[in-house]
């Protein structure tokens, strides 16, 4: 079989057209000598998944020190896009493929299963996550307002582009559903005024926003709380809620509750923005070629994506009148290369903070993991495997005195204008 495999191999990345070198288990290298990417293999069985663009194995086993990667992750990237034998997003799609995904999804979305699944993510080590992410720690796709911005700037703007859509005003009652290190909560809080409440499930994180919080004096007007969105008191509405990258951890099975939950949360009138990232295909919850399951392994256990147009069916069973939806994919794909570039900056202060954690080898095969995390997402929104809405949306009232339009139901004035009409950090929104 090792006999057959070389001279395949050979030929395979010969056709490729990111130059890239392969050493073999004996030794040998194949290709050009100096490519940008050396990929080195200590099991000759590697080199069947090489063979069979088996991209989530390649990266499992990259992690575990089964194979040795050396070059740019931009560059690695663009070998990984060419050895796929086809576009990851094409799934079967059959009856027994979305009844094993249903039952999988309500397996996997119990409050306590969330709640482990969202602390083995987010709760890695704050000072790790601090290396690579903004001053604010904003850890969702940014906001390129202007083509010179920075990662901060831009995720500056991310921040007042969703409290300018939600038409927050001093006073209101704003909820942020996932609302990480806080830093939508505190941006709605200081520039907006409203009376903020956010929640997690994380530790770390909530930890962090109560220090902010006492910090920055603002302990009458923003609440952080550890608990599950399912558990959140309704009896007193809130006029506006967000949930920013937090309904990738819902569940397919669990969507249309999810969207009831907040309509249930929401005064009659009031505007929900969901934010969060959506599947490039209209059939898969996740990526082919073993992408999605070394994601559900390594970095994001239980996660589960939807087609944006799936997302827009379970909101509107849920009670919601979507108003508004904005693609904003390749502003994603910027800020994760920036990410990306960030991490591999600062890869021996990574592994330091990591080993300190959990230990020298855990710590390098977790750092090893979020390198291709990283920069295969980036490369996966470039390549529109994945996607990214930020989808507007009201629980209609019968009636409201103060609508902007006849017949609107709601605040929401039913044009685009307004969220537009004066620069991130200006602190009003118009009526």
């Amino acid at each position: 079989m090792i006999r057959h495999l070389v001279p395949q191999i050979e030929s395979q990345i010969v056709r490729l057209p990111s130059p890239v070198a392969v050493q073999l288990p004996a030794g040998q290298v194949l290709g050009p000598p100096g490519a940008p990417v050396k990929m080195s293999f200590s099991h000759w069985s590697s080199l069947t998944r090489l063979r069979a663009g088996q991209i989530g194995a390649l990266a499992e086993e990259f992690v575990e020190g089964k194979l040795l990667l050396e070059g740019r992750m931009r560059d690695v990237m663009a070998v990984a896009v060419s050895l796929l034998p086809e576009n990851p997003v094409h799934i079967d799609a059959g009856w027994w493929t979305t009844l094993q995904r249903q039952i999988r999804s309500i397996r996997a979305h119990t409050p306590e299963k969330d709640a482990e699944q969202i602390q083995f993510h987010y709760d890695v080590s704050d000072d790790f996550y601090a290396l690579w992410l903004d001053p604010r720690r904003v850890y969702s796709c940014a906001y390129y307002r202007d083509d010179s911005m920075t990662l901060a700037q831009a995720q500056e703007a991310k921040l007042d582009h969703i409290c300018r859509k939600l038409m927050l005003r001093p006073g209101e009652r704003f909820l942020d559903i996932g609302a990480g290190w806080g830093g939508l909560l505190l941006w709605a809080a200081e520039h907006y005024g409203v009376q903020a409440t956010g929640i997690t499930l994380s530790k770390n994180q909530h930890a962090h926003v109560q220090r902010l919080i006492a910090d920055k004096g603002l302990q009458g007007r923003v609440r952080m709380e550890l608990c599950d969105y399912r558990q959140l008191d309704e009896s007193l509405p809130f006029d506006k809620i967000s949930s920013v990258g937090m309904f990738e951890h819902v569940g397919r099975a669990n969507m249309t509750a999810y969207f009831r939950k907040i309509r249930r949360l929401l005064a009659p009138g009031g505007l929900v923005m969901n934010h969060g990232i959506t599947a490039g295909g209209p059939d898969n919850d996740q990526l082919g070629a073993g992408m999605g399951d070394f994601i559900e392994k390594y970095i994001f256990p239980g996660g589960q994506l939807l087609h944006v147009s799936d997302v827009l069916n379970h909101m509107a069973r849920g009670g919601l009148e979507m108003v508004d939806t904005e693609n904003l994919r390749p502003h994603y794909a910027r800020t994760l290369w920036d990410w990306s570039d960030a991490l591999e900056a600062r890869l021996d202060a990574a592994q330091q903070v990591l080993a300190a954690r959990s230990g020298s080898e855990r710590g390098e095969k977790t750092l090893r993991a979020y390198r291709l995390y990283l920069a295969g997402s980036a490369m996966g929104f470039e390549q529109g495997w994945l996607s990214l809405h930020q989808m507007l949306a009201t629980r209609p009232a019968e009636s409201m005195a103060d609508e902007a339009i006849k017949g609107a139901q709601s605040r929401f004035p039913f044009r685009r204008d307004y969220m537009y009409a004066a620069p991130a950090g200006a602190g009003s929104t118009p009526g």
